[in-house]
């Protein structure tokens, strides 16, 4: 499939006149072709109009119509074949396995929100009947449903760049939730990103829907992204990057005469919490397992454990001692930007010069926009008087925190900031003092697991993908998994609208067959 570099607004391709993005393959420091066109305010205001004028007819559409669709974006993406493989490799300097990978877990989203339209459990549909002869006073008949957002704005992650992406996660719950979606494609994969919008765009057309539903932009500055947030023909965003600019967005978002809903996966250091039973039965195998997980795909996953808590003791020292063996070994891998590289650098450089950091190990050098695995230590009480310990460094760097007893990992835990997700590695001995730390850790993060690491995020009706401040905006919501699909729905409540006006999903009779509480018992 040849790249044009245009946009894709609706069912039209334009060149862009808003500056020039090209790709670069960080691999090798090659310039891609084509030159993208970036988009202007102009562009932005097309694409929020026709969004707009397409969401009407989107929301009415049958729910077996939209998931069809979202299957039928599923099939395009695997039409494109190897050449969007090819691409992305480039874009991102990826493991081909790794990017098969992606793609399947991509349309795997997609069919996973097609059956979740089919089932239609995510309606939350309530009935309760009216109660003409109650006393003192009556009740009426009161019947509810949620009901879309409106249109919504989707940024590509630099990390992911197709689960996270133009068809990622974030599109397909927008598009499952029935709002029409525009998306800004991240600038380090142009290309993959067209592939991406092409295929959504010939979805679109073979369906047969409103050519509004979906629409594709570039951007070569900020300038772009804060008009798309700022429009007020857009009435969600969902958000994968930095901390920096996730907040600038999200305040434009909050700052508008009608605040609107910004998703943001913004920062998180994943701690991993090692027991005391588990850590003297196992510790060598955990510090292995730890090092592959620091060092897959570059440190570059937004669940990387990026912190190591542990009373201090024999066991922690032959755990560190074993991982900076495994650390040493581990070569420098290619990341994906030069920006996201130098940016690891300096972190790494602050890490190493900060006088109560004690540097254990360092990986292998590597040329060209490579990333050098790094491990440090430093005290309990030395990372509690130190915040900006806490940050995250984006890559493969992690900091072993040695507490002095359990009250000051208590305390360790009670300092950190909020997480995706929170490991603990223990044993049947370990479960007391994993008890009493459960409590604080729920506040902490989203996910919670047991010997294991956070890096794989299972699509399931079960995960989230989500966590307390700031490793998202909002901590109630999970950018993964069938609950994605509430962050663009909101309740309606229906009071004795007539039997023919009622929604199908409300009539009486049930014609859709989806699962309704009726007069507080579900059924």
């Amino acid at each position: 499939m040849t790249l044009t570099g245009e946009l894709l607004i609706g069912g039209e391709r334009r060149f862009g006149t808003n500056g020039e993005i090209k790709g670069v393959n960080p691999a090798s420091g090659e310039t891609l072709e084509p030159a993208f066109g970036g988009a202007t305010k102009a562009d932005v205001d097309a694409a929020a109009a026709l969004a707009q004028e397409a969401f009407a007819s989107y929301r009415a559409l049958p729910y077996e119509t939209r998931a069809t669709f979202l299957e039928a974006i599923a099939e395009h993406i695997e039409a494109i074949g190897d050449d969007l493989i090819v691409r992305v490799m480039a874009e991102t300097g990826l493991p081909r396995a790794r990017l098969e990978g992606e793609r399947g877990r991509t349309t795997g989203q997609l069919r996973l929100f097609a059956s979740v339209l089919r089932d239609g459990g995510f309606l939350e549909a309530r009935i309760d009947p009216a109660l003409p002869e109650r006393k003192p006073l009556p009740r009426p008949d009161l019947r509810l449903r949620n009901v879309p957002l409106g249109p919504v704005a989707v940024f590509g992650a630099s990390n992911f760049p197709l689960a996270f992406s133009v068809a990622g996660g974030d599109t397909a719950s927008a598009l499952a939730a029935g709002c029409p979606v525009i998306v800004k494609a991240h600038p380090a994969h142009p290309g993959t990103s067209e592939l991406m919008g092409r295929a959504i765009q010939a979805a679109v057309a073979s369906v047969g829907l409103h050519p509004g539903v979906f629409s594709l932009i570039h951007d070569s500055g900020y300038e772009v992204s804060q008009a798309l947030v700022a429009d007020p023909r857009v009435k969600a965003a969902g958000f994968t990057g930095s901390r920096r600019g996730g907040l600038a967005l999200a305040a434009i978002a909050q700052g508008r005469p009608e605040p609107i809903p910004f998703y943001a996966e913004m920062s998180s250091i994943n701690p991993v919490i090692l027991l005391p039973a588990a850590l003297a039965a196992r510790g060598p195998a955990i510090a292995e397992g730890f090092v592959g997980a620091l060092t897959l795909g570059a440190g570059q996953f937004c669940t990387n454990p990026g912190l190591i808590l542990a009373i201090d003791g024999p066991e922690l020292t032959a755990f560190v001692e074993a991982a900076g063996k495994a650390v040493e070994a581990a070569p420098a891998a290619v990341m994906l930007t030069p920006g996201i590289c130098q940016a690891f650098a300096h972190g790494v450089a602050a890490l190493n010069d900060a006088p109560e950091v004690t540097t254990v190990a360092r990986g292998l050098t590597g040329v060209g926009h490579t990333g050098q695995a790094a491990l440090f230590s430093v005290s309990g009480a030395d990372f509690l008087a130190n915040p900006h310990l806490h940050e995250e460094v984006f890559g493969a760097a992690s900091i072993v925190v040695r507490a002095a007893d359990q009250a000051q990992l208590e305390k360790v835990i009670a300092a950190i900031e909020g997480q995706l997700t929170i490991a603990i590695h223990m044993d049947e001995a370990d479960h007391g003092l994993a008890g009493d730390l459960l409590p604080a850790l729920e506040l902490k993060a989203g996910r919670i697991l047991v010997n294991g690491f956070g890096t794989g995020v299972e699509v399931a009706h079960a995960m989230v993908h989500g966590g307390p401040f700031p490793s998202t905006s909002d901590g109630r919501t999970t950018s993964v998994g069938s609950l994605a699909i509430a962050r663009f729905l909101r309740p309606v409540s229906y009071q004795n609208l007539p039997e023919a006006l009622l929604p199908a999903e409300l009539k009486t009779d049930n014609p859709l067959g989806v699962v309704r509480r009726v007069d507080g018992k579900i059924g």
